[in-house]
């Protein structure tokens, strides 16, 4: 039974790196190929992820270079970077697209830091409800008898101070980030 501490543990582990994923995406004063992670390209009729199609370069602190691996797709994955949200001018040298990252305002760094704020519950929201059933499983394991009261008791500890855990990292990414996004 103690295993399904330890499963807890691996799936909240999931969380967290899940969380420090969509912290990636967010902006900051700085060009990074993780702003471009949900973007989607229509190649060939199919919807794709940007990587699949293009590498991805960062050649100036605020410029990106898309270069498509095939140069007839060069005009969709432009498409997708321009219709995206992230803000950005684009300008075609060939077959390579330059995105260009605009200045961060102050507003907009505050925009920033409550969208990574947000990121943030949510990866706490799952690490509780991983809790939640796990605990729910201890507490169904003792009723039936497949492990003593105090047993029970043990794993709600050891997984109580897991979660805190998870929850503590979450913080300090958050702290990280807004660190990093408010720097001008």
């Amino acid at each position: 039974m103690a295993n399904l501490v330890e499963q807890a543990k691996d799936q909240m582990n999931k969380s967290v790196e899940a969380t420090k994923e969509n912290f990636a995406g967010i902006r900051t004063g700085r060009a990074n190929p993780a702003l471009l992670n949900g973007l989607v390209v229509d190649y060939y009729g199919a919807p794709t992820p940007i990587k699949a199609v293009a590498s991805i370069g960062v050649p100036e602190p605020r410029t990106l270079s898309i270069t498509p691996f095939d140069g007839s797709q060069t005009a969709a994955v432009e498409k997708a970077v321009r219709d995206s949200d992230l803000g950005g001018s684009t300008r075609r040298d060939g077959d390579i697209i330059h995105l260009t990252m605009p200045e961060l305002t102050e507003d907009r760094r505050k925009e920033y830091v409550k969208l990574a704020k947000g990121k943030a519950e949510e990866g706490k929201v799952a690490v509780r409800n991983i809790r939640r059933k796990t605990k729910e499983a201890i507490d169904k394991a003792t009723k039936d008898g497949d492990m003593g009261e105090d047993q029970g008791d043990r794993l709600q500890k050891d997984l109580d101070k897991v979660t805190k855990e998870m929850t503590d990292t979450i913080d300090q990414l958050l702290e990280g980030k807004e660190k990093e996004i408010m720097e001008v």
